[in-house]
């Protein structure tokens, strides 16, 4: 038997094992399991490998690998600190072609990959999926590239975002970087820098000063359109 911070870490360790191909480092862990010191990091990694469910791979920093879950453990269940974006789809047709109490700006295209130069312009409008608050608001973007993949998010869907300054550690958001590039890539505050982090392990975590990455939208929906 784990105890529940044991198990809270391993499936924090597989979760990122599965997004980014790497394990976390003891300060991620740390904070997802909002402890005190990495010297409860510690002791929780050595029982998880006394017990075998984890490994240490020699000679790698980092290096964890994860043998086994427990069999309580419940698909997608994850760890405080730890939001992971799963898409409800909504199917769509053709963009709305006039604004209306229930659209939302579709206003360009956005990077699910490497960064490019985000674009302002009028492509018409969706229709607004059931739930989203009508007193916030939104625009909508197409997803060009596939780093968002084990997300759920594939290229050509769009996806919709409420207007947003703020996020939290493991939103996934519509980022502005150095002013002039935009991406859309999964939050992550290390410290005093700012981490954008891919949904798929060919591509590396970004990390940069909190002075170059303006969150621009948080993401809250996703459209998905079968031609």
């Amino acid at each position: 038997m784990l105890t529940s911070k044991q198990k809270e870490l391993l499936l924090f360790i597989n979760e990122r094992i599965k997004e980014t191909g790497v394990s976390p480092s003891f300060d991620e862990m740390k904070e997802a399991l909002d402890l005190a010191s990495k010297s409860g990091i510690h002791r929780l990694i050595t029982a998880l490998e006394e017990r075998g469910f984890i490994r240490r791979l020699a000679h790698r920093a980092r290096a964890l690998e994860v043998l086994k879950l427990p069999e309580s453990a419940v698909a997608g269940s994850s760890p405080r600190g730890r939001k992971d974006f799963r898409p409800a789809l909504v199917t769509a047709g053709q963009p709305a072609a006039e604004a209306s109490p229930r659209t939302v700006p579709l206003i360009g295209r956005i990077a699910a990959g490497l960064p490019i130069s985000a674009i302002q312009q009028d492509n018409g409008y969706v229709n607004a999926p059931d739930g989203l608050s009508d007193s916030e608001e939104h625009f909508a973007l197409e997803v060009q590239g596939d780093s968002m993949i084990d997300a759920g998010i594939l290229e050509g869907d769009i996806v919709i975002c409420r207007r947003t300054e703020s996020a939290s550690t493991g939103d996934i958001v519509v980022a502005l970087i150095d002013g002039e590039e935009a991406t859309l890539k999964r939050l992550r505050r290390k410290g005093a820098s700012v981490a954008l982090e891919a949904a798929n392990p060919a591509y590396e975590t970004r990390i940069f000063g909190p002075d170059r990455v303006a969150v621009q939208g948080r993401l809250v929906a996703l459209v998905r359109r079968y031609d």
